[in-house]
């Protein structure tokens, strides 16, 4: 983000994502004047782990900084491929920070080492450092388009990535195409000017950009709007500007990844005009119709599941009851970087709650079936713990459908 007065919020916003991401964490923050001015501070772990009061005092000089939480789709689990990345170009350092997978990254990686370029990592993200790096046909050595450079990097991979690069005093907000991640940006709200009466930009002290809106009020923000698919958007102490909408090519819908909605996301975000509680809340609601079965009770899988759960026993007329307690010390098992992590994670993750649904009939309701690491585990826990029958529900099959 960036804020026109000396402070630091960046890492602020940051502790409200390890939900995103919980294998390493990273902060870059610019004086904004030089680029060569770069302060970055990452490592492996979760936010609070890598960050205290010494290391975030050394970014407190800027004004202008980026951060990333990582949950690898693409590389290893390791500190070389911490984001965000920082690269030397011919115009000086950018940082960038990416959301996303790239679905071409082995025929880039091919391509960037034909033309000799050097690869430290084994991140798709490190990629698009090095594509930014590159010179455009057009591009003088005296000035830096880095409109056509993004646009480069989009015409080269389609997919998937919402990025943050920022470069001197500005940051580029981008979102591929098909606007598979999410990027919305907010609006800091001068202070005692939380009601937000003052909407114009000459009352706005600065701007933050987030995968999620939900961070925004905890740092003194407010939603302002989504990065558009294909949207490449320029944020300046002055305003937020877009520069180009690369369109999709002709015929192709957009893609948007219904995982947000039904997992990754917290259930106070906005995607697409919508509280993604109220959308999973919905799909409670369509599930019941679709699927629905003699019961006693309705429950969830906590906690991504629970307003589907609600939505499901208020249409079937069913009580929603708790039937598993949830150890809040234990991360997400979906975003663990191997196998037996995450089935370790299950088995320390939920306790049960017998005395509410001993010779029941319970149907519980998950967000989702990926790896089937939860579910099965869950079901035979509460059928050895009395339940009469257990009738098992995925809500993603019905966004899917």
């Amino acid at each position: 983000g960036l804020r026109h007065k000396p402070y630091h919020f960046s890492a602020l916003c940051s502790l409200y994502f390890v939900h995103r991401g919980q294998e390493s964490a990273g902060i870059v923050t610019s004086d904004g004047e030089s680029s060569q001015a770069f302060k970055v501070h990452k490592g492996m772990g979760l936010i609070n782990h890598v960050f205290n009061a010494d290391s975030l005092k050394k970014l407190y000089v800027s004004n202008l900084g980026i951060g990333h939480t990582r949950y690898s789709t693409s590389g290893i689990s390791e500190l070389q491929n911490c984001q965000p990345f920082v690269v030397e170009t011919l115009h000086g350092k950018i940082a960038v920070a990416h959301n996303g997978e790239l679905t071409n990254a082995v025929r880039l990686r091919r391509k960037l080492m034909r033309h000799g370029v050097g690869l430290s990592t084994s991140s798709d993200s490190e990629l698009i450092t090095q594509l930014l790096a590159f010179t455009p046909p057009l591009e003088n050595d005296d000035t830096a388009d880095w409109v056509a450079r993004i646009k480069n990097l989009m015409n080269e991979t389609p997919t998937s990535y919402s990025l943050l690069i920022m470069h001197k005093d500005i940051i580029y907000a981008v979102r591929d195409p098909y606007g598979n991640r999410p990027l919305c940006i907010g609006r800091l709200i001068p202070v005692g000017d939380m009601n937000g009466k003052g909407k114009d930009n000459s009352e706005t002290e600065g701007w933050v950009v987030s995968s999620e809106s939900c961070s925004f009020l905890s740092i003194g923000a407010e939603y302002y709007r989504e990065v558009l698919p294909g949207e490449i958007v320029k944020i300046s102490r002055y305003d937020v500007q877009t520069l180009d909408v690369v369109p999709r090519p002709e015929g192709d819908p957009s893609a948007f990844c219904i995982f947000e909605y039904v997992y990754f996301a917290r259930p106070d975000s906005i995607f697409e005009g919508q509280m993604v509680y109220s959308v999973r809340r919905r799909c409670g609601q369509q599930l019941a119709i679709e699927a629905p079965v003699e019961a006693d009770l309705v429950s969830t899988v906590p906690e991504s599941a629970t307003p589907a759960a609600l939505g499901y026993a208020q249409k079937c007329g069913l009580p929603y009851v708790e039937v598993l307690c949830k150890n809040r010390y234990v991360g997400r098992t979906f975003i663990q970087p191997n196998m037996r992590l995450r089935q370790l994670g299950v088995a320390k993750k939920f306790g049960v709650l017998s005395d509410n649904f001993k010779g029941k009939r319970v149907v519980i309701i998950d967000d989702s079936i990926v790896r089937g690491n939860t579910i099965s585990p869950i079901i035979k826990l509460l059928r050895e713990s009395g339940a009469k029958e257990v009738s098992s529900f995925s809500v993603s099959t019905i966004v899917m459908g």
